[in-house]
């Protein structure tokens, strides 16, 4: 159900109108009774993930993740971390 304004009501709700496009809705402006406009939503084409990164490639946003100097060491476990851990907490 799209909401109507007349061509005052909607020069002076024009943040209002918006909203509700934003959020899906169609409005239809009136003048002297008689629609004359109608906002809507864009419709936003059908993009693939790989089109996607694709394109973020061409633009520099994503690219290769850069190489960590030599190897990460693991990190050594040493038992009873968690229980010392909860009992410094009580």
């Amino acid at each position: 159900m799209a909401r109507e304004y007349s061509t005052y009501e909607a020069k002076a709700r024009f943040s209002e109108i918006i909203r509700a496009v934003m959020g899906g809705q169609r409005v239809v402006i009136r003048f002297r009774g008689r629609p004359v406009a109608e906002v809507r939503p864009l419709e936003a084409p059908e993009i693939g993930l790989a089109d996607r990164i694709g394109d973020l490639e061409r633009s520099g946003v994503l690219g290769p993740a850069p190489r960590a100097p030599g190897r990460l060491a693991p990190i050594a476990r040493r038992e009873g971390a968690l229980q010392r851990f909860l009992g410094e907490r009580e």
